[in-house]
């Protein structure tokens, strides 16, 4: 008879609100901290789950804590924060998208401390998140893995194993790297088709169900439509990752021209104040482009 284990949950923001809410439902959750007090007591409200004070309060409460935050130092901050008070043999799941070498010394940290951890970054937007429909890209210790399996599958639809610590976030890299083509291709193609006066509700609903189609493009095109960009992944969030990706290639003594233009596009966003938009928002910088060259077009 499998024993149910009991999550501790550490992140509530647009993507941990959900996912946590869903470990919730299958009866997993136990206590959750957030950066912001208030939030985890309205889920602990909300869900009957314990609001501790600090992470570390985390750990005599559960089996297995995850964590969703935004950023390397963060991840680093909660696992040493936590580490002192783990159980041998605790599971600790991070769902953050950071470097695989700040995985592999989370586990080294870990691991003296005689717990487990998994790097498990995941995709799917926050509709994922919510859904529990995300894809799981996890490293770490196979027999860790089967273990939290319950957990995960509670989060996500598609879930997967890609070998040891720090080869989940080098596949989450290689998300982020297609995104970004994605993202360019489908803003260019919007901002070409505003150009031709095409009906983009149209557009979109028929190019949908096309060879280009994609899931960011069913997803988020209709942004553009309604000229508005609420946060889904953030433009911030994304140049946080290309960076990590950029850095990772390097190691190979290359530099990817997709990744270089795409930062470029974002620090320009950046600084004309879209840094918390979706990244669908790259369809402004697309859209100037060819209203500039209405501009400048020789008049016949």
């Amino acid at each position: 008879m499998q024993v149910t284990l009991r999550v501790g949950f550490v992140g509530l923001g647009a993507m941990g609100s959900g996912m946590a809410r869903n470990l919730h439902k299958q009866n997993l959750l136990t206590a959750i901290w957030n950066r912001t007090p208030a939030k985890a007591q309205a889920l602990a409200q909300e869900t009957g789950c314990t609001a501790v004070g600090k992470p570390a309060d985390l750990a005599p409460l559960s089996d297995v804590i995850v964590m969703c935050v935004s950023a390397d130092a963060d991840v680093l901050d909660i696992v040493n924060s936590i580490a002192p008070a783990l159980r041998p043999g605790t599971i600790v799941i991070d769902c953050s998208t950071v470097s695989a070498d700040t995985a592999r010394s989370a586990a080294h940290k870990l691991r003296e401390r005689g717990a487990q951890f998994l790097d498990a970054p995941v995709s799917g937007g926050t509709e994922g998140a919510r859904d529990a429909t995300l894809a799981i890209m996890v490293g770490g210790d196979a027999q860790a893995f089967e273990r939290a399996m319950p957990v995960l599958q509670a989060m996500g639809r598609t879930v997967t194993h890609f070998g040891t610590s720090g080869s989940g976030q080098a596949a989450k890299a290689t998300n982020q790297i297609m995104c970004a083509g994605v993202i360019q291709a489908v803003a260019e193609a919007m901002a070409f088709a505003k150009s031709e006066d095409l009906p983009l509700d149209r557009l979109i609903e028929t190019l949908g169900k096309g060879a280009g189609s994609s899931w960011y493009f069913v997803h988020r095109a209709p942004n553009i439509l309604r000229d508005s960009y609420p946060a889904g992944f953030r433009v911030r969030l994304h140049e946080k990752d290309l960076k990590i990706c950029r850095e990772m290639a390097a190691r190979h003594g290359v530099q990817l021209p997709l990744i270089e233009m795409t930062l470029v596009h974002y620090r320009r966003l950046i600084e004309q104040g879209h840094g918390d938009e979706d990244i669908s928002t790259l369809f402004r910088l697309k859209d100037a482009l060819f209203v500039a060259g209405e501009k400048n077009k020789p008049s016949s």
